[in-house]
């Protein structure tokens, strides 16, 4: 398995992948996501992988399978009212396929993130997680990673 940035041919892969999580997060949430759909039309998607402030990055095995990605998107907050002048890299998205999880995988591609992170001079990456999903906060907190902020709700 390696990682590298992902690319058109990928995007089948993600797709099947993007699918996975949207499942995850409709068994959490229902009331929020729908049971089926794409998070991005395959135009999207394509501008998504030619977006230099949106990289995301293919973990693949020997044969090119996708078996997972991160989803990134850089983040700057210069000259800001109230905010210091620093560059985000917030991952808007990983995911490893489900019959692949338990091999690090998810571990490899973080670490990959954050190696990028620090080679382009970023100050911080961040992440949201919905907190129905306490695998992937496992996996989070497990990384290293503690909450920066929360979100909370009220249902009407």
């Amino acid at each position: 398995m390696y990682i590298r940035r992902a690319i058109e041919q990928d995007m089948e892969g993600i797709n099947r992948l993007l699918n996975q999580v949207l499942l995850v997060h409709h068994k959490g949430r229902p009331d929020l996501f729908k049971g089926s759909g794409k998070k991005y039309t395959d135009e999207q998607l394509r501008d998504i992988l030619q977006d230099a402030s949106r990289p995301v990055f293919a973990a693949v095995d020997e044969k090119e399978a996708l078996l997972g990605y991160a989803f990134c998107i850089i983040q700057e907050h210069m000259g800001d009212n109230i905010l210091t002048d620093i560059k985000t890299l917030y991952i808007d998205d990983l995911c490893v396929d489900e019959k692949m999880r338990g091999q690090k995988i998810g571990r490899q591609l973080y670490q990959y993130v954050l190696d990028y992170a620090r080679q382009k001079g970023f100050y911080n990456v961040t992440l949201n997680v919905w907190s129905c999903n306490e695998s992937a906060m496992g996996f989070y907190e497990a990384c290293g990673l503690k909450p920066q902020k929360i979100g909370m709700e009220v249902i009407l």
